[in-house]
């Protein structure tokens, strides 16, 4: 990280955590420096003035300065507070599910991400507009995986490099990308992907949003399509992550 005493940055808040008995620490993804640490001296007392603006999901611009140990909160002013998702569990869940994908993807001091902020804060805005958020969630785990280097391979083979035919495919975790049936047949630990799914994964990773909001895929390949982006993630990070079951509880 660049050496500042102080530096005003755009942010959004993605978790905050009590801290000693009137502070709250927070982790914040920024456009300037990417995913800092930041304390908030006094942002629990009943007078502070500087709580409201920082909920999780808050858009904010922020003027941090160099602590001893941490960054410290000097001022903060909302830009966005994405309210709704706050009002509505599913909304809530679906807004702490791109947090959590992107905290799982950053590290601390690895710098700031212009594309990634943009994409952060362009999709909180659509899950908040849209009464169904699956398919901009879809899109936000296609483009935040070519931004972060693990763009899957759709439209040849992984394996043998063969262009993808119209049919039935698997997909492999472990080389990212379709499989064909041929090369199907002898390779272990594969899911299935039908060519319905392959054919909405392919448009989310070529299309802009508005013409990728155009697409109307069946439940079944709603279903499908996000165990599958389950499956990449969960082998990719080598671990579960938290917030895919606390949607499920919510919808049942």
């Amino acid at each position: 990280m660049t050496e500042f005493r102080s530096f005003r940055a755009s942010a959004v808040v993605v978790r905050h955590a009590d801290w000693g008995e009137a502070d709250r620490l927070l982790t914040l993804y920024t456009r300037e420096q990417g995913m800092v640490k930041a304390l908030a001296k006094g942002a629990r007392k009943i007078t502070s003035r500087k709580a409201g603006h920082l909920q999780p999901f808050t858009h904010i611009t922020v003027q941090l300065a160099k602590g001893r140990d941490l960054l410290i909160v000097t001022q903060a002013e909302t830009v966005d507070a994405f309210l709704p998702l706050h009002d509505n569990l599913i909304k809530t869940g679906y807004a702490a599910y791109i947090v959590e994908l992107l905290y799982r993807f950053s590290y601390e001091e690895e710098g700031g991400n212009p594309s990634l902020f943009k994409l952060l804060v362009d999709t909180l805005g659509r899950i908040e507009k849209e009464d169904e958020a699956w398919l901009s969630v879809r899109y936000y785990e296609m483009r935040l995986l070519d931004i972060v280097g693990f763009r899957p391979q759709l439209f040849e083979c992984a394996n043998c490099g063969r262009e993808i035919l119209p049919e039935d495919q698997f997909f492999s975790f472990a080389t990212g990308g379709v499989i064909c049936p041929q090369c199907g047949q002898g390779l272990p630990n594969l899911a299935k992907i039908s060519m319905e799914t392959l054919k909405y994964l392919r448009h989310f990773q070529r299309s802009s949003y508005r013409d990728a909001s155009r697409a109307h895929p069946s439940p079944e390949v709603q279903k499908e399509a996000e165990a599958l982006m389950q499956g990449y993630f969960t082998y990719l990070l080598e671990r579960e992550l938290n917030t895919p079951g606390f949607i499920k509880r919510i919808k049942s």
